[in-house]
């Protein structure tokens, strides 16, 4: 042992002690390329599905113009019935939808929800309603409401 150090306590061979050195800053650039790759993988699957999530708000931008109009329209059959025909006109090729009428419409709204509740239920007021007077129902602005939000489109104009 130092001679200089032998009559030094705990406490002065501590103070003593040089303090060990800082080790040299960590670089947050990827060593490896797999890292980078891996990176350049997930920014591609981001911009993707952002885009994704673009085209199906714009596709579905209809299905929300109508849902507010069919607020504003209240209960009145006559409102309901042409607003289901502007969402279908819309939604679905002009020459599969237009021409339709009494029960082929009826048919073509069950067709594309599922089910028979426009057929056979409250919906069948969408046929009569533009003609003639028919009674406000709530029931047939649930349906519509329904219809609105879960009518399938045909494959070409769906999301890709």
């Amino acid at each position: 042992m130092n001679p200089d150090l032998q009559g030094l306590n705990l406490v002065e061979l501590i103070d003593i002690l040089e303090p060990a050195p800082e080790p040299a800053p960590i670089s947050m650039i990827p060593q490896t390329v797999g890292w980078l790759w891996l990176g350049l993988t997930l920014v591609l699957l981001a911009g993707w599905l952002i885009r994704r999530a673009i085209k199906h708000r714009q596709a579905n931008a209809y299905r929300r113009a109508a849902l507010g109009a069919l607020a504003e329209a209240g209960d009145d059959p006559a409102c309901v019935a042409d607003i289901l025909r502007r969402t279908a006109l819309s939604g679905f090729p002009r020459g599969e939808v237009a021409g339709l009428t009494g029960k082929d419409w009826l048919h073509f709204l069950d067709r594309t929800m599922g089910g028979d509740q426009f057929s056979n239920g409250a919906g069948r007021v969408v046929a009569q309603a533009p003609y003639r007077p028919v009674p406000a129902s709530l029931e047939l602005t649930r349906l519509a409401r329904d219809w609105i939000v879960t009518h399938k489109q045909p494959k070409a104009r769906g999301l890709r």
